[in-house]
C-alpha cells in the first residue's frame, strides 16, 4: 500500500470544509467488460422459449441462472420455468423498450464505475474487482443493484427516472415511496455500484450494538464511498436531497446535542434508535427538513475527525478500527 501511494501524486480539493485527498489512479488498468443483459433475455423467442433460454445460458454463462432463480424467482423445472418467462417478457416489454432509450447511451456511467474500481484498486489492492458490468431489467420489486463472483448487476428496472410512470402509479407508489424513487435515476448507478463493493469487501456487523457505533459504521462506510467517488455530488452519496443536507451541516451541533441530551448514543434498542440509522422521508424528532437516517450523517463526521487526526491512516485500517475507538480518539465536538 505505501509502494502504491508513491506512485500516484494527489490532488487535493475543498469540500465542506475538509481536505478531499484526489489520487491520479488513471495509470492503474481495470478490465471492465458491459455486458446488456436484458437485449439478450428480450430477444427470447416466446413461441420457442426453451431453445432460447439454451442459447441464453451459453451465450450468458453464469448470469442466466442467477437472473432466472434469483432475480426473476422461476421454479427450477422447464415447464414453470418457461410460462414464467413468457409471462415476464409480455409485461415487462413496454418498461424495457423505454430502458432502452434511456440507457441507449451506457458510457458515461461505465466510464465512473470504472474510475471507482480503479479507486478501489488503489485503496484496496487484495480485493478482487469484478471484471463484468451487466445490465438487466428484472421485476420492479426485485434488485438494483447486485454482486457476483465475477459481476456488477444494475436493475434498470429501479433507474428509469423519477417521473416513470410505473413508480408515480398508486401501486408503484405504495411499494417505493417518493423519498426512496427520487433516487430512481441514472446518477446513482456508481455510487449504488460501490456500495455493492463496499459492502462485499466489509459486510455489516452493526446489529445489536450502541447507536454511536452503528453511526460510526455507517460514516465508515460513507468516507469510503467518498473516497471511491470524489466528484460525485454528496446529495447522491448520501442519499439526501441537498437541502436536506444543508440542514445537517448548518444543525450539525444541534444534531448531536440532541442524542446526548436524549441519551441515546448508548442505546442499542432497534425500536428506540432504529429511526435514525433506517431510511426514511425524515427524522420524525427534528422536523420536516432533516433527512430519515441522519444517524449516517453523524457518523460521518465523526470518521472526517477522525481520519483528520490520523491522516496517515490508510481505508483498510479505517475499516478495520473499532467504531469505540474512533469515538474515543475523535472526541467530536462539532461547534
Amino acid at each position: 500500500m505505501k509502494r502504491l501511494l508513491l506512485l500516484f501524486p494527489l490532488v487535493c480539493v475543498m469540500a465542506c470544509g475538509h481536505q478531499k485527498k484526489i489520487p491520479d489512479v488513471s495509470n492503474i488498468k481495470v478490465n471492465l467488460q458491459t455486458i446488456r443483459f436484458e437485449k439478450g433475455f428480450f430477444s427470447v423467442d416466446t413461441n420457442h422459449v426453451d431453445g432460447s433460454l439454451q442459447k441464453l445460458y451459453q451465450q450468458y454463462p453464469g448470469f442466466t441462472q442467477d437472473f432466472l432463480f434469483n432475480i426473476l424467482g422461476t421454479a427450477p423445472n422447464n415447464d414453470s420455468a418457461s410460462k414464467d418467462v413468457k409471462l415476464f417478457i409480455r409485461s415487462y416489454k413496454g418498461m424495457y423498450d423505454s430502458a432502452q432509450l434511456i440507457f441507449a447511451d451506457f458510457a458515461g456511467t461505465e466510464k465512473e464505475i470504472k474510475q471507482g474500481l480503479q479507486r478501489v484498486k488503489y485503496y484496496f489492492p487484495a480485493y478482487k474487482l469484478p471484471e463484468k458490468l451487466i445490465t438487466f431489467v428484472g421485476p420492479i420489486n426485485s434488485y438494483g443493484n447486485i454482486i457476483t463472483q465475477d459481476a456488477l448487476g444494475v436493475g434498470l428496472q429501479l433507474y428509469m427516472g423519477r417521473h416513470y410512470s410505473v413508480y408515480n402509479s398508486d401501486e408503484g407508489k405504495e411499494m417505493y415511496p417518493v423519498y426512496l424513487s427520487r433516487r430512481f435515476e441514472k446518477e446513482y448507478i456508481p455510487a449504488n455500484c460501490m456500495k455493492s463493493i463496499i459492502d462485499d469487501m466489509y459486510p455489516s456487523h452493526e446489529m445489536g450494538r450502541p447507536l454511536v457505533e452503528q453511526m460510526i459504521e455507517l460514516g465508515k462506510r460513507l468516507y469510503v464511498l467518498d473516497a471511491l467517488l470524489p466528484e460525485t455530488q454528496d446529495s447522491i452519496k448520501t442519499g439526501y436531497t441537498r437541502e436536506q443536507l444543508d440542514f445537517c451541516y448548518s444543525n450539525e451541533k444541534m444534531i448531536w446535542t440532541f442524542f446526548t441530551e436524549s441519551d441515546l448514543l448508548y442505546q442499542a434498542d432497534m425500536s428506540t434508535i432504529g429511526s435514525y440509522i433506517n431510511d426514511g422521508p425524515n427524522t420524525s424528532d427534528m422536523g420536516p427538513a432533516s433527512p430519515g437516517n441522519i444517524g449516517q450523517f453523524v457518523g460521518w463526521q465523526i470518521v472526517k475527525k477522525w481520519m483528520d487526526k490520523n491522516d496517515k491512516a490508510s481505508l483498510v485500517s479505517l475499516l478495520k478500527t473499532p467504531a469505540k475507538q474512533i469515538l474515543e480518539e475523535a472526541k467530536y465536538k462539532p461547534r
